[in-house]
């Protein structure tokens, strides 16, 4: 019978607690990058919560597009009235420019309504900030007062009045040119756009001209 060698039960126990020790070493670091990656979900967690009780952009109404509703049009015209005086026509620009007959003009209150949602943003809104104040005073601001004195602010309340042999203010819908003709454009720009675009009949004021000048009709 050979005796039992002593040495190899040294050798696999050896080679055991090799092993053992580089398990060890492995599972080491495990307990900190758990904590890490806990601390890490937890301020994704704050950030996720944070967006969501973030109000979205308030969207600035329009006048060329309100709803037939009185009480929506009375509450955005006494809204922006009371803006107006608050802010508005603070600015001495802004009332050298100002027509009395301001209401009367869509594209003003149009004007005049995005502007007063632009400072609502600027000064009052979640996302207020000194950068979106100095916008409002260096571009916004001035393009409103611009735009109003070129086009309506030499504008006044009699102009508005109808009397006979005065010229009539226009402030209805406008009406589109050649609309009449947009079904054909359509259809050439959808199956013939690299062929010549159909001729267009003559409008009725040549058509007039032509025949007080005793030419074709």
């Amino acid at each position: 019978m050979i005796p039992p060698n002593p040495a190899e039960p040294d050798a696999a126990t050896a080679g055991l607690a090799r092993e053992v020790d580089g398990m060890r070493r492995l599972i080491a670091p495990l307990p900190a990058r758990i904590d890490t990656l806990s601390g890490l979900v937890a301020e994704l967690g704050e950030t996720v919560a944070a967006l969501a009780a973030r109000k979205p952009p308030t969207p600035a109404p329009s006048w060329l597009m309100a709803p037939t509703d009185l009480e929506v049009t009375e509450r955005l015209l006494d809204e922006l009235a009371g803006w107006l005086a608050q802010v508005y026509l603070r600015y001495p620009d802004a009332v050298e420019s100002f027509p009395d007959c301001w209401c009367w003009h869509p594209h003003v209150v149009e004007e005049l309504l995005w502007l007063m949602h632009a400072w609502a943003a600027a000064y009052q809104g979640p996302a207020a900030s000194v950068a979106l104040a100095g916008d409002w005073h260096d571009r916004q601001r001035p393009g409103v007062v611009r735009r109003i004195k070129a086009t309506a602010g030499v504008c006044s309340r009699e102009n508005h009045q109808t009397r006979p042999g005065w010229p009539d203010q226009v402030t209805g819908a406008p009406t589109v040119p050649s609309e009449a003709d947009l079904d054909r454009l359509g259809r050439w720009w959808a199956e013939a756009r690299d062929e010549p675009a159909p001729e267009p009949p003559p409008s009725p004021d040549s058509r007039i001209g032509a025949a007080l000048r005793g030419g074709p009709r």
